[in-house]
């Protein structure tokens, strides 16, 4: 599979706010321990699932403040990642190589 470049700088908020905590090819898993009320953008069949950094792109306003117009200006990194279909659908009977990217805020991965 082609390796894509990270995203470049400019692109989103303060893009130059030094290393991000996770790195390309990582395997990180999404949280399932926070449960939010509300608007929040994780959804639910990934919460719990490993999946691998994609591309690491830049600081964004925190959509699960700014959804309720209390954000001050707070950022987040976004980071599109990638689940193996069968990881995420118990009965997936689809190709091996078939995949969704889907791009999350930091705070809802940790290291796998």
């Amino acid at each position: 599979m082609k390796e894509i470049e990270p995203a470049p700088v400019g692109f989103g908020i303060g893009s130059d706010r030094g290393p991000s905590r996770f790195s390309l090819g990582q395997t990180v898993q999404v949280r399932d321990d926070l449960q939010p009320i509300g608007h929040y953008r994780t959804p639910h069949y990934v919460r719990g699932k490993l999946g691998t950094i994609e591309r690491v792109l830049a600081y964004f306003l925190n959509p699960e403040e700014e959804g309720y117009g209390k954000n001050a200006g707070t950022t987040q990194r976004l980071y599109r990642v990638r689940f193996s279909q069968s990881t995420l659908w118990k009965d997936y009977n689809g190709q091996d190589s078939d995949v969704l990217e889907i791009e999350i805020f930091e705070p809802w991965l940790k290291e796998a």
